[in-house]
C-alpha cells in the first residue's frame, strides 16, 4: 500500500513540474512581443507622421509673392509681366516711408499696361485687395505701346519747338527760356530740353502759378535725367493736378505715363526710368 502511494505521489510531482516547465516560457515570450510592439510604435507613428505631412500646395509653386523692397517687387512685376516687348521699366518709385510698391499688369500682343500702387501692407503683384481703393493708392500708370514703325510711332508725340512757335518769352532759370501762349482760359508755358519738350498749364486767371510751376521743373531736371526719348518726348505738367501725362519714343514703342496727381512727382518718376 505504501508502495502504491509513493508511485501515485511520484506521479503527481511529476505531473506538476512537467506543467510548470511549459508555462514558463509563455511571460517570456509575451515579455519580448511587448517590446517589440515597443521599439516598432515609433517607427509607425514616425511614419504615420511621415505620411500625415501637408506638403506645400502646389497651387502657389511659382507664385509671385509679396516683397518688401522696391527692388524686389520690380523684379516680381518683370517676372510677372506675359510680353515679348523689350520694355524698360524704372529703377524705383517715390512713395512715401512706412508704404510698399506693388503693382497690377495687363499684357497684350502690341501692348502692356501696368497700374503701379503704393500700399499699406505688403501684397503680391495683381493681388485681388488692389481692387479696394481703401488697401492701395494708384501711384501712376504706365502704357507701352508697339506700332508698326518708328514714323508710325513719332507720330504719338505731341512735340513742340517753342522757339519757332513763339510766343511771350520767359526767364525759367538756368539759360532756359520758355514760351507762353493763351487761349481758351488756359495759359501754357512751353520749352525745350533735349529732344524733351515741356510745358505747364494753368488758368488765364492764376498766371503765375504756370510759371512757377515751370521753374521748379527746370530747376529739378537740372539734377535728374529723363529717358533719352528715340526719337522725341513730352511732358504736360498741370497746375491743377489733372491731366499730368509724360509720354516718350523708343523706336517703335511709345511709353506714356498718366493718372500721376502732383506734377513734379510725375517728372520724377519718368526720371526713374533714365538708364
Amino acid at each position: 500500500m505504501k508502495k502504491i502511494l509513493f508511485i501515485v505521489m511520484f506521479l503527481s510531482f511529476s505531473i506538476i513540474s512537467a506543467c510548470s516547465d511549459q508555462e514558463e516560457p509563455v511571460p517570456k515570450k509575451s515579455q519580448e512581443e511587448k517590446q517589440t510592439n515597443v521599439s516598432n510604435k515609433p517607427q509607425e507613428e514616425e511614419r504615420q507622421s511621415h505620411e500625415n505631412k501637408q506638403e506645400p500646395s502646389k497651387t502657389n509653386k511659382g507664385n509671385i509673392v509679396a516683397s518688401n523692397t522696391q527692388a524686389g517687387a520690380l523684379k516680381n512685376l518683370k517676372d510677372q509681366l506675359k510680353t515679348n516687348l523689350p520694355i524698360i521699366l524704372p529703377n524705383g518709385l517715390p512713395i512715401p516711408k512706412g508704404t510698399f510698391l506693388t503693382a497690377a499688369t495687363k499684357a497684350e500682343a502690341n501692348q502692356v499696361e501696368v497700374l503701379f500702387f503704393e500700399s499699406k501692407e505688403y501684397l503680391p503683384i495683381n493681388d485681388r485687395k488692389l481692387k479696394n481703393s481703401q488697401t492701395a493708392t494708384i501711384i501712376a500708370r504706365l502704357v507701352v505701346k508697339q506700332y508698326p514703325n518708328a514714323k508710325v510711332a513719332n507720330e504719338q508725340i505731341s512735340f513742340v519747338n517753342y522757339s519757332q512757335n513763339g510766343g511771350q518769352k520767359v526767364d525759367l532759370g538756368y539759360d532756359i527760356i520758355g514760351y507762353q501762349d493763351a487761349g481758351a482760359g488756359s495759359l501754357w508755358t512751353g520749352w525745350n530740353e533735349g529732344r524733351w519738350a515741356l510745358a505747364t498749364h494753368t488758368r488765364t486767371d492764376n498766371p503765375n502759378a504756370g510759371v512757377k510751376l515751370a521753374k521748379q521743373a527746370v530747376q529739378f531736371l537740372e539734377t535728374h535725367m529723363l529717358p533719352i526719348p528715340k526719337q522725341n518726348g513730352f511732358a504736360r505738367l498741370d497746375v491743377y493736378k489733372s491731366g499730368n501725362i509724360i509720354v516718350w519714343q523708343d523706336e517703335k514703342l511709345v511709353y506714356t505715363l498718366d493718372l500721376i496727381k502732383e506734377p513734379l512727382k510725375a517728372l520724377e518718376i519718368a526720371a526713374a526710368f533714365y538708364h
